[in-house]
């Protein structure tokens, strides 16, 4: 399995939906750990890179582009 490719402000999808309904996270801070919003409600969550890397599904949006 290949690793998963993000970026600093990319739109992803994680697996399971925010509570508030939304599906769209932003990363906004990336490290040892990475820190999300949720494009919905505005929440962040900061999660380690390794669960990260597990629970993302898919870029959505790109800041390249």
């Amino acid at each position: 399995m290949e690793p998963k490719t993000f970026q600093l402000n990319d739109v992803v999808e994680m697996k399971k939906p925010h509570p508030c309904g939304t599906n769209r996270w932003k990363v906004i801070r990336m490290g040892m750990d990475i820190r999300i919003k949720c494009v919905g409600c505005g929440h962040s969550v900061m999660i380690p890179r390794k669960d990260f890397s597990k629970k993302m599904k898919k870029v959505l949006e790109s800041s390249q582009d």
